[in-house]
């Protein structure tokens, strides 16, 4: 949802993607709608007794209206052309004409009706598509929350369940899906996206496509009525999807889809030559990220952060969370749940000496890396009782810290 909020103060996205360090990480990949990114496309048979898992392809673009859905449709139609068995189990065209016009005679399995607080709510019907046993199940919209009282909180859970019963799924993504990106998304666009998945969803992938436009065109689109109606495209076009905004999102997107591609390259490297036989560039990296979190809401904000960094690094994420002696839970379960679902290792250790733990920590288990918060206390306070970051700076570690500012959240979407 898009929040017609007046002009602010922040960056400009260009500054932002400098500033948390996106530039200079990965080569940049230039690919079209027709740029597969992943190996074979061809479905997977499937056994009576124990199928074989399903392949994901994912359709991945910059914003809304850049043509995923359209994509994914035309995909399914020249399979199906071919004498694949394939069905919709989930579209969302958004009243757009030609989106429409590509379902075609694509067969579209009912969706389930779920009553909520009295309102009637439709959402992918899992079973009904299982039942059907289709070679392939078009599903969009991957980050999508599903109605309470699903089996599942959110569809990408859905889709590992068409997956593991040996159903290859086609979907779609937008790059501010995304959790590792959450907080540069709000930083970049000053709306914070409420519906998130795992990047891992993304990572494990068999095949990713990005469905690239340029901005102009993107702009072009909401102008003509292509993606939203007249009003809230004029407020779109001044928020949202500004030039700017575009600009920085789109280069996410390309800088996402180029992980993918080397992460790809590396993995076929490694099934061609050994791991022995590796070439410098891909070997394993000797870096090993640790962040520090507690109960306040930074912490988000440094475990997004630390996974930034490890993955930069092609490093291990370690997230160290130092808890009373009494057994009081010092981090929430929704911060130890983000943690995991960034797929860092989460340790809990009880201490009274916070910073001491956290060293101790980072020798044993070789940590080249901590990201922590500023002290909550600043000034001579900080200065004279010690903040943790102030006693873990000199502690005798031989890494490298990073201290992450608290930034003021903008309104969510």
């Amino acid at each position: 949802m898009l929040e017609d909020r007046p002009p602010d103060e922040r960056p400009d996205p260009e500054e932002l993607l400098d500033r948390y360090g996106l530039r200079d990480t990965v080569p940049i990949a230039s690919s079209g709608l027709a740029g597969t990114l992943a190996g074979a496309e061809e479905e997977v048979s499937s056994d009576s007794h124990r199928p074989r898992r399903g392949r994901l392809r994912v359709y991945l673009g910059m914003a809304a209206g850049v043509g995923k859905t359209y994509a994914m449709l035309n995909e399914g139609q020249r399979r199906k052309a071919r004498g694949t068995d394939v069905v919709i189990g989930y579209v969302e065209t958004h009243g757009r004409v030609l989106t429409e016009q590509q379902i075609g005679d694509l067969e579209v399995v009912p969706r389930k009706h779920i009553v909520y607080r009295g309102v009637t709510l439709e959402e992918m019907d899992v079973d009904a598509v299982i039942a059907r046993r289709p070679q392939v199940a078009l599903v969009d919209e991957l980050a999508h929350t599903n109605a309470p009282g699903s089996r599942n909180a959110k569809r990408y859970q859905d889709v590992e369940e068409l997956l593991a019963a040996g159903i290859t799924v086609i979907s779609t993504l937008n790059i501010q899906h995304l959790e590792g990106l959450n907080d540069i998304v709000e930083a970049i666009t000053g709306v914070r996206q409420r519906e998130t998945l795992p990047d891992r969803i993304l990572d494990e992938a068999d095949e990713v496509e990005l469905v690239d436009i340029a901005p102009d065109a993107l702009r072009a689109r909401l102008r003509h009525g292509n993606v939203y109606p007249p009003e809230r495209a004029q407020r779109a076009l001044a928020h949202y999807f500004s030039q700017s905004n575009l600009t920085a999102l789109r280069e996410l997107a390309l800088r996402r889809t180029a992980e993918k591609t080397e992460a790809q390259l590396e993995q076929l490297m490694r099934g061609r030559v050994g791991a022995e036989s590796m070439p410098a560039w891909a070997t394993m990296a000797t870096e090993h990220v640790m962040v520090a979190f507690d109960a306040r809401p930074h912490a988000r904000e440094l475990l997004r952060a630390g996974w930034r960094l490890a993955r930069g690094l092609r490093a291990p994420l370690l997230a160290v969370t130092v808890v009373p002696p009494e057994g009081d839970e010092s981090a929430p379960k929704e911060y130890l749940q983000l943690a995991e679902d960034l797929g860092a290792e989460v340790v809990r250790v009880a201490g009274r000496n916070v910073a001491a733990e956290l060293a101790r920590i980072a020798r044993e288990r070789h940590v080249t890396q901590i990201v922590i918060g500023l002290p909550r206390q600043g000034g001579w306070r900080a200065l004279l009782r010690g903040s943790v970051a102030n006693r873990l700076l000199r502690a005798p570690m031989g890494a490298d810290i990073h201290i992450v500012p608290e930034r003021r959240s903008a309104s969510e979407a």
